[in-house]
């Protein structure tokens, strides 16, 4: 830097952009400040924090020019709380960002300024979406607290309610924060190992409304058990399922091994479209069902199947993506890592009665060979990778067996930019990228590629 800009400096900047997380982008000098709260098109008065070679962070103090899509979050503990990111803009603005979020780094980082980038597919109404909560519990100065965490830190923001989760959601957890002590159930102290519950999860299937709650416990035999269930029941009497889930470890992670019926049923069923899933304490399902249907028919439109194709479905998780492709086409063909994610997809199948899909269990650029080395070929292929995108060896598999269709599906438009650069390279022409909102106030946003051989 050529210029100074030290920690505490107050200083009046210009908005320019959003980060991924949702934080607005100022520029001194060219150095770049990060600012959470910040909007693009604002002026905006700043203090600096942490400042690093290549950019710093910095505390809102004041917006002298607001930007016209700023709005009042409806949530009371959106500035405290990490779970949304982007409740101070209108949802209007939140789609156009999203696109361009989606626009900058095809034109950055895949070199694809000619790929139209289509308006992002919202919803009508972009509350209480989520189908799946989960919260934990602790004590805080000998009370008990549930909500969610801060940004950046395990400090739990204690909430009675969130707006993108279910009502039931927020009755269950408010209703056993405050009668737990009662009851004498005590919430998990990460920091000594010592209390009962440690998160409460609830899944609901919005078509068919049943509800499954999980108590993730320290130790299995509590002698509460009882007057939780009861308390559950007349919260919730439309429960079908109680689940206990086992987690003895100092850890972060949420779920333990072991997992026990304690009410009802050990899974509940959705729907997304005509497709029928079973889902477990601990199944992968999508969190947004309205979206995950306009995010599927996306893929399966570009698919374009016409009921002779053979189809891959890589990355295919409980058979979600392919239970769709496999009502339009001749045979699909679902590969996942994860053994657990197989099972399930194979009884998703079967519950369907579809029996044009197969599942098997491994690394896609390991049977994705094995299936051409016996004969199979393939029309179109299908990914929906994690965060990190698609593995280098699957992208090779690609290149060398050249499905004369790629349909990707992404949740980091950052990894898909650079997939399909690398895809691109190797013979494939990007045709367009549908994003869809299936994570409304938050900075998230999937999409749909269409790629063709050249």
């Amino acid at each position: 830097m050529s210029f100074s800009i030290n920690r505490n400096d107050r200083l009046n900047v210009f908005v320019e952009d959003l980060t991924h997380d949702g934080s607005g982008v100022a520029k001194v000098d060219g150095y770049p400040l990060f600012i959470p709260g910040a909007l693009p098109g604002e002026e905006v008065e700043i203090q600096v924090g942490k400042t690093l070679k290549n950019y710093g962070f910095a505390r809102l103090l004041n917006v002298t020019k607001a930007s016209p899509h700023r709005v009042e979050p409806p949530c009371h503990v959106f500035w405290e709380c990490g779970g949304c990111q982007m409740q101070h803009l209108s949802y209007e603005g939140q789609l156009v960002q999203k696109r361009k979020t989606v626009r900058d780094v095809m034109d950055r980082i895949g070199k694809l300024p000619h790929v139209p980038v289509h308006p992002v597919k919202g919803m009508e109404d972009p509350w209480r979406y989520r189908n799946k909560s989960q919260i934990p519990f602790s004590e805080q100065d000998g009370k008990v607290v549930s909500g969610f965490y801060k940004s950046r830190t395990h400090h739990i923001v204690d909430t009675d309610v969130c707006i993108i989760q279910s009502e039931e959601a927020d009755e269950l957890m408010s209703t056993l924060k405050h009668e737990m002590h009662a009851i004498g159930l005590e919430a998990y102290d990460d920091k000594t190992h010592r209390g009962m519950l440690r998160h409460l999860i609830v899944r609901k299937g919005r078509a068919t409304g049943e509800l499954m709650v999980v108590l993730v416990t320290r130790k299995k035999k509590f002698p509460q058990k009882d007057a939780v269930i009861d308390l559950i029941k007349r919260v919730a009497p439309e429960v079908t399922s109680i689940m206990q889930n086992v987690n003895d470890q100092k850890t972060n992670v949420i779920f333990g091994n072991e997992t026990n019926l304690l009410y009802g049923k050990p899974i509940i069923v959705d729907s997304i479209g005509n497709i029928d899933f079973e889902i477990s304490a601990r199944s992968f399902y999508q969190v947004n069902p309205i979206q995950t249907e306009v995010l599927y028919g996306q893929a399966l439109e570009y698919a374009q199947l016409r009921g002779n194709e053979t189809v891959i479905d890589a990355y295919c998780g409980i058979g979600t993506i392919s239970l769709f492709l496999a009502q339009k086409a001749k045979e699909v063909y679902g590969v996942e890592i994860v053994p657990e994610a197989i099972k399930d997809a194979k009884r998703n199948a079967e519950l369907n009665g579809i029996t044009n899909a197969k599942f098997e269990t491994g690394a896609a650029e390991v049977v994705i060979p094995k299936w051409y080395a016996a004969g199979k070929r393939f029309d179109v292929l299908v990914v929906d990778p994690p965060r990190k995108g698609c593995d280098e060896e699957l992208l090779k598999t690609i290149l060398e067996y050249k499905p004369k269709r790629v349909v990707y599906v992404s949740c980091n438009p950052g990894t898909l930019a650079r997939d399909l650069r690398i895809l691109e390279d190797g013979g494939y022409r990007t045709q367009e990228i549908q994003p869809v909102d299936m994570f409304p106030q938050s900075s998230h946003v999937e999409c749909v590629a269409l790629m063709e051989l050249e």
